[in-house]
């Protein structure tokens, strides 16, 4: 089968304590634990399949029982994993986070084992099976920021990557300036939030609209950058920034909402849609996401 888009990236367990009440440091509270199957690339690659897509997967699982586990998941979903790199010594990956009524309490990703396995993730682009350096993949590719600066530098400027249309993003603002390689990139876009926007470009913003801009000014090809419940903005070279709202809803969830936003706003553009309508469906779908109406 032909995937529609390749993920790149994070696929892995994510281990997520919810409570419904606020938290702080030291804090002790009830809540809800769940496992589900979590990554950058995962969250991306299940919202393109609810919308449907058929992504293919280029990750990192270990050939253990969670990593059985995990692909059988990813199967069940719609997703192709058969280009998976299968680790006989490498665990598969986990991410474990915690969330109160106030936010995002703390997280750590343990990614170890996709950063270990290099550019091996990247065989089937090259051995024919989903292109090679005299027939690239000319299709989307979405990618995060989970591999490692060497990996990134050289998906920027690999023959592999020439005719596709990258759609980039930061696994967290503590690894956005890993993207630096693809702020210049000709066929880049970039998913930003605030935070990542003003690492990336070594300075703070107070809105959207005003990192878009400066993200463009130091050469960016197309940038979307959000703020939460703020204003959002689509910065395009040679066009004017564009910005939408996002529609107020209770928040219920937070992890894996950029990814949705960023999934989404591919399939509208895919089905044509223009940049104002992909935002306000990008937007929507979020928004969606974290009121909890649709399931991980």
């Amino acid at each position: 089968m032909t995937p529609d888009i390749l993920c790149i990236g994070s696929v892995l367990w994510d281990i997520i304590g919810r409570s419904p009440v606020a938290m702080r440091l030291g804090s002790d509270v009830p809540g809800r634990i769940t496992r589900l199957p979590g990554g950058v690339a995962m969250n991306i690659a299940m919202t393109l399949a609810r919308f449907g897509l058929t992504p293919a997967l280029l990750s990192t699982v270990g050939k253990d029982a969670e990593g059985d586990e995990l692909v059988a998941a990813c199967m069940r979903l719609g997703l192709i994993t058969d280009h998976l790199y299968r680790s006989e010594d490498l665990p598969t990956d986990i991410y474990m986070a915690v969330e109160g009524a106030n936010g995002l309490i703390a997280a750590i990703a343990d990614a170890h084992s996709l950063e270990a396995s290099g550019d091996k993730i990247l065989r089937p682009m090259a051995d024919g099976r989903l292109g090679s350096h005299v027939e690239p993949w000319a299709g989307m590719v979405a990618l995060d920021g989970n591999l490692t600066v060497t990996l990134l530098s050289q998906i920027a400027s690999s023959p592999l990557f020439a005719r596709a249309d990258l759609r980039v993003a930061p696994a967290s603002p503590g690894k956005a300036e890993r993207l630096q390689p693809f702020v210049t990139h000709s066929s880049a876009t970039l998913y930003v939030n605030l935070e990542e926007a003003g690492l990336l470009c070594v300075t703070a913003f107070s809105s959207a609209p005003e990192a878009a801009a400066a993200l463009l000014a130091r050469g960016a090809a197309r940038v979307l950058v959000t703020d939460g419940g703020r204003v959002c903005a689509d910065g395009q070279r040679g066009a004017d920034v564009i910005v939408a709202s996002p529609p107020p809803v209770m928040v219920a969830r937070i992890t894996g909402a950029g990814d949705t936003f960023m999934a989404a706003h591919i399939v509208a553009e895919r089905k044509g849609a223009g940049r104002a309508q992909a935002l306000d469906a990008a937007l929507q779908a979020a928004a969606t996401y974290v009121s909890g109406e649709h399931s991980s």
